[in-house]
C-alpha cells in the first residue's frame, strides 16, 4: 500500500474516515450521568453515609498510583455516590475480566433453578466427544461445583494451553489432574469456560442470550456483550463488557437475595450458597501481609471471593469490582486500572467502610456539595509535554516507508490537522490509524491491536476498537500519542522519534508498563519520502 500525504489531506481530511470523531476538552463528559436508570438516587446522608467519607476515598485515590474509571456507591438500595473519570462516560461498556466469571456463575444458578442440571453432576457426562482416550478417576469424579469453586484439581492453571487450542473442552479435559477434585483452590479461568460450554450444552444458548431474558432485561440492562472461543462458546471467565450501572444492579440484585422490584429473579438459595465460603485457598509460604487483612484469602463460593468484613464480592483484573456487604447493606462498584488490587481494597476498608452509619445522618449541604463537584469534575490527567507554539515547525513530518517488520506494515504517514496528529500506518493488511489531539482527547476508532492479558476470544486482527487520542511532544524530536481504549481498563503511547530524515515507531501498553516489561511489539524504522 503506498500513501499519498496530498491526497490523504485533500480527499479524506476527518470525515472522509468515517470515525465519528469528536473532540474533548480534559475533564469533559460527553453525556449526563443520567443515561442509565432503574435505581433510585439519593443523597449519602439520607441514608446514613457521610459525604465526607466518600470525599475521603476520592482523595486518597487521587494521592495513589490507582487509576478508576468509574465508581459507584448504594445504600439501602439506592445510588447515594457515582462518577466516571473522563474520557470514561456512564454510556460506555467496559471490559470486565474476571468479573464476568460471577454472571458465569449465575447463568449456571438459572440452569440449576430450571432443573437442567445440579452441581454435583460430572463435568465428563455433558462433553462425551471430547473426552480423552483414558478417563483418570481424577476426571470422572470432576464435578460442576469443583468448576465453580475452583478446585479442579489441576497442578498448573490450564487456561493458556486452553485457549491456545480450537477445542477448548478437549484441551481443558486432557490437562491432568493431580489431585482430587474439590480439595485443593487453583485460580482456573478455563473451569468458568466449562461452566458456560455446558450451559450452552443443555440449553442451546450462549450465556449472554440465555442471561439475556433472565437477568439483563428484569435489570434494565441494554447492553452486554462477551467474547466466544472458536467454537461459538462465550468464553465465560472472561470478556463481558457492561456498564458501570449494570455492575450496581448485578450486585443490588445479590444484596436482596435475588429478588428485584418484587420479582424473585434468581432463588434466594442460590445465591446464598454461591456467596457462601465453599473452600479455602492456601496462604503464601512467606506472606507479604497478615493472612486475614489479605482479600484473596477469606474463601471463595461459585465464582465470587469471600472479603474481609463479611463482605463478598467479583472482581476482575486491574480492579472490576462489585463488592457487596450485606451487613451494611450497601454495594460498591469500581472499575479502572489499577497496579495493586488489594491496596485498592485496603483503601474501601480505610474510607468507605467507617463512613456507613446504622442511623440516617443530619444533611451536610457543604459536604454534599464539595462531593457533587468533585465527582462532576473527575478526569485522568493528559500527559504533559512543550507547547505546539515552540515547536509549530514540526507541524507535518510526511509519507515515510518502513523497514520489514513483524507487524506488517510497509509505510506511514504522519499529518497535522486542527490541532491534532494523524499518524496511518498501512501494509498488505490493510490500514490503521491513531488520532491525537493537542488539547485534550480527540474520540476515534482504530484498528491497531487493543492491549489485553489474555489471548482467547480476542477480536480478529483489523477490528476497530473505540479509542481516544492525545498528542504531546516530549522535546523537539520526540512526538508521543496516548490512545485510551475506553471499553478496555488499557491505553497505550505510541512514540515516534525523528533524526533527519529518519523516523521510528515504538509502542508501550499500559499493562505492560505496569509490570515494568518490554512491549513485544517491535519497534518501526523508516525513511520519510515526503
Amino acid at each position: 500500500m503506498t500513501l499519498n500525504r496530498r491526497k490523504f489531506i485533500q480527499q479524506t481530511g476527518y470525515a472522509g474516515l468515517g470515525l465519528g470523531l469528536i473532540s474533548l476538552t480534559p475533564g469533559c463528559q460527553t453525556t449526563s450521568q443520567s443515561v442509565s436508570n432503574g435505581l433510585p438516587r439519593s443523597t449519602p446522608e439520607a441514608q446514613g453515609v457521610s459525604s465526607a467519607g466518600i470525599q475521603a476515598f476520592l482523595d486518597a485515590i487521587a494521592k495513589s498510583n490507582h487509576e478508576l474509571h468509574s465508581f459507584m456507591m448504594l445504600r439501602h438500595g439506592h445510588v447515594i455516590a457515582e462518577g466516571w473519570w473522563a474520557p470514561y462516560g456512564p454510556e460506555y461498556v467496559h471490559t470486565m475480566y474476571s468479573m464476568s466469571k460471577s454472571f458465569t456463575s449465575t447463568a449456571v444458578g438459572f440452569a440449576v433453578a430450571e432443573g437442567r442440571l445440579t452441581v454435583e453432576d460430572k463435568v465428563v457426562s455433558f462433553f462425551p466427544g471430547d473426552l480423552p482416550q483414558k478417563i483418570s478417576d481424577n476426571l470422572a469424579a470432576l464435578r460442576v461445583k469443583d468448576l465453580l469453586t475452583m478446585s479442579v484439581g489441576n497442578e498448573k492453571e490450564p487456561t493458556g494451553v486452553t485457549v491456545a487450542s480450537e477445542n477448548w473442552a478437549k484441551t481443558f479435559l486432557a490437562q491432568n489432574i493431580t489431585h482430587k477434585p474439590g480439595t485443593v483452590f487453583l485460580y482456573n479461568s478455563a473451569a468458568t469456560y466449562m461452566c458456560s460450554a455446558i450451559v450452552q450444552k443443555l440449553t442451546g444458548q450462549k450465556i449472554v442470550d440465555y442471561l439475556r431474558s433472565r437477568l439483563f432485561e428484569p435489570l434494565g440492562i441494554t447492553k452486554a456483550t462477551w467474547e466466544e472461543c472458536p467454537r461459538g462458546i462465550n468464553t465465560g471467565g472472561w470478556g463481558l463488557s457492561v456498564q458501570t450501572e449494570t455492575l450496581a444492579k448485578f450486585g443490588q440484585l445479590f444484596l436482596q437475595k435475588g429478588k428485584w422490584q418484587g420479582q424473585q429473579i434468581i432463588p434466594a438459595t442460590w445465591v446464598d450458597e454461591a456467596t457462601t465460603r465453599h473452600i479455602l485457598q492456601t496462604p503464601p509460604a512467606k506472606p507479604a501481609r497478615p493472612n486475614e487483612k489479605n482479600d484473596w484469602l477469606q474463601g471463595y463460593g461459585y465464582q465470587f471471593w469471600r472479603s474481609q468484613n463479611g463482605a463478598y464480592r467479583g472482581d476482575g483484573a486491574f480492579g472490576q469490582y462489585t463488592i457487596v456487604l450485606p451487613e451494611q447493606d450497601t454495594v460498591i462498584v469500581m472499575t479502572g486500572e489499577s497496579p495493586n488490587m488489594q491496596g485498592e481494597l485496603d483503601l474501601v476498608w480505610e474510607h468507605l467502610l467507617p463512613a456507613l452509619k446504622k442511623e440516617t445522618q443530619p444533611e451536610n449541604p457543604s459536604a454534599q456539595a464539595k462531593l457533587r463537584q468533585t465527582l462532576a469534575e473527575l478526569k485522568l490527567p493528559t500527559p504533559t509535554g512543550q507547547s505546539i507554539q515552540d515547536l509549530s515547525k514540526l507541524a507535518g513530518k510526511g509519507v515515510f516507508g518502513l523497514k520489514s517488520n513483524t507487524l506488517g506494515f510497509t509505510t506511514g504517514m504522519l499529518t497535522f490537522i486542527n490541532n491534532s496528529y494523524v499518524l496511518e500506518l498501512g501494509g498488505a493488511n490493510g490500514t490503521a490509524q491513531a488520532f491525537g489531539a493537542l488539547n485534550g482527547w480527540l474520540r476515534h476508532e482504530t484498528s491497531l491491536t487493543a492491549p489485553r492479558i489474555i489471548g482467547g476470544g480476542a477480536p480478529k486482527q483489523g477490528t476497530k476498537h473505540k479509542v481516544v487520542g492525545h498528542a504531546e511532544w516530549k522535546d523537539a524530536q520526540t512526538l508521543e500519542l496516548t490512545l485510551r481504549y475506553y471499553e478496555t481498563p488499557h491505553h497505550e503511547t505510541i512514540t515516534c522519534k525523528f533524526d533527519g530524515d529518519k523516523i521510528s515507531i515504538s509502542f508501550l501498553s499500559s499493562i505492560n508498563k505496569i509490570r515494568n516489561a518490554k512491549d513485544p511489539r517491535p519497534v518501526l524504522e523508516g525513511t520519510l519520502t515526503v
